[in-house]
């Protein structure tokens, strides 16, 4: 499998080493270099394909949040900082995880398993895909209900719910994002922004980093937008 290349940007030396030591324990991470400094990894990220950023968030001079809405292509990130205020701060900007330290190898192994889901499902191509089912079954109203995968225009997630959109009715069902996510086909749905998944085939059109169905506009937020926009491109 390909692995995830990362980079660590943290000031703090102690940092640094154990943020290196748990990537060395994960198959399917590689670090591709470790900054001191947002400056320094501003250069790295121009330079070097990166897939996944451990961010310090309060660093001198530029800081971490800085950092993030100084980047455009930007790559998935986690932030790991010892300061749980910014934790809210730093989900308005859709990072993965935040990381509070000191945390262990288990916490820093959930955050990362995060990651390689995100990743490896938006990096898929439909050749790589099985055939799909053309169904999945819901819960709502009392009883398993049927929907033709075909019929979805987009998901909506809630705090412990989801909406389907279809193009004869709404369903709602207790179910999570990446429950959903997975019973999908990988090659026509695709996952815009943390609250949303779209059918590739039901969009109208494209503007301003959003998706347009019908009358909705969806965003597409900055973790997910290379890989979409990559697969526009394909289309053209």
């Amino acid at each position: 499998m390909n692995r995830i290349n990362c980079l660590i940007v943290d000031d703090e030396p102690a940092s640094l080493e154990v943020l290196e030591s748990y990537i060395g324990k994960v198959y399917f991470l590689r670090l591709v270099k470790k900054c001191h400094t947002a400056i320094e990894a501003m250069q790295i990220l121009e330079e070097e394909h990166i897939d996944l950023l451990f961010l310090d968030i309060h660093m001198p001079e530029v800081n971490g949040i800085q950092l993030l809405k100084s980047i455009t292509a930007r790559p998935a990130v986690i932030f790991t900082t010892g300061y749980k205020e910014y934790a809210l701060e730093g989900y308005d900007y859709d990072v993965l995880d935040f990381l509070l330290k000191p945390f262990d190898f288990e916490r820093f192994l959930k955050a990362v398993n995060k990651a390689n889901n995100l990743i490896s499902k938006t990096s898929k191509q439909p050749q790589d895909q099985h055939k799909p089912m053309q169904y999945i079954f819901i819960k709502a109203d009392y009883k398993l209900l049927k929907i033709n995968v075909d019929d979805i225009l987009f998901v909506e997630g809630l705090k412990d719910y989801i909406k389907i959109y279809t193009r004869q009715k709404l369903f709602l069902t207790l179910m999570s994002m990446t429950t959903i996510e997975e019973k999908l086909p990988a090659g026509e749905f695709f996952r815009v922004h943390r609250s949303y998944i779209i059918s590739l085939s039901k969009i109208d059109s494209v503007s301003r980093h959003r998706v347009i169905i019908g009358e909705k506009f969806i965003p597409i937020s900055l973790p997910y937008r290379d890989r979409f926009y990559g697969i526009i491109d394909r289309a053209m």
